[in-house]
């Protein structure tokens, strides 16, 4: 696996421009999954993601968040929920290095490979007794807790967004169970009118949440990021 490094000046990445490439359309092949590929193809991130040794594109957007809010730093105690395949926990481990008293775990009920200075938890994060496992592992609360997860898409956009919202909140729960006084929680959602609940919940924990897109968002995509710092009880 190439080892994950810094790449071109994050300004830069969404302005590259290439040949473009056409996907054919194939009778094993659905128009849906045409489309995802020809834009994975021509996709300047995804490009870059390769060239840099990052597992996804995904790398980017933390590092877009980051650049807006600094919210990476030695020494924290981070959660990557959903971890899987690993992209913003690379970042982190970039980012935090070997500072004394920091430590990375990224959860996710999927499996996945190493990364040198991360530990990684194989389980469901809405278990009962996940927020004190994870103290245990991590030797006490959280500083930081990141959530880039996404359920499976049905092509039904308003369960879709439903899901995704769901989970947002429930990940939103884990961060108030599991952090520490002045931690912050950066979590994916959709846009489309079902954010009230998740809103007053941060709003009640945080001195700060806001809005972000990322430029590694797509522009077409409701994708957007809320992000949560100062955390109280």
């Amino acid at each position: 696996m190439a080892k994950a490094g810094k790449t071109t000046d994050l300004k830069t990445i969404g302005s590259r421009r290439t040949a473009a490439v056409r996907v054919r359309a194939k009778k094993q092949r659905s128009e849906s999954s045409r489309q995802w590929l020809q834009r994975q193809l021509n996709d300047p991130y995804v490009a870059a993601a390769k060239e840099s040794g990052y597992r996804s594109r995904a790398a980017f957007k933390l590092l877009q968040l980051d650049q807006k809010f600094s919210l990476l730093r030695p020494g924290l105690r981070t959660v990557d929920l959903g971890a899987a395949p690993g992209g913003w926990s690379q970042i982190v481990a970039e980012k935090m290095g070997s500072a004394k008293g920091g430590s990375l775990v990224a959860l996710d009920i999927l499996p996945m490979d190493p990364i040198e200075g991360v530990s990684i938890l194989q389980m469901d994060f809405l278990l009962e007794d996940a927020p004190a496992g994870l103290k245990a592992v991590m030797g006490g609360g959280a500083n930081l807790v990141l959530s880039d997860m996404a359920p499976p898409t049905t092509g039904h956009a308003g369960t879709d967004h439903i899901r995704i919202m769901v989970m947002a909140e429930l990940a939103a729960h884990f961060a108030v169970d599991v952090l520490e006084p002045n931690g912050a929680f950066v979590c994916k959602f959709f846009q489309g009118g079902a954010e009230k609940e998740i809103l007053t919940l941060l709003k009640k924990h945080f001195a700060k949440v806001r809005h972000a897109k990322p430029a590694a968002s797509r522009a077409e995509s409701s994708e957007t990021y809320l992000v949560a710092q100062g955390f109280r009880r």
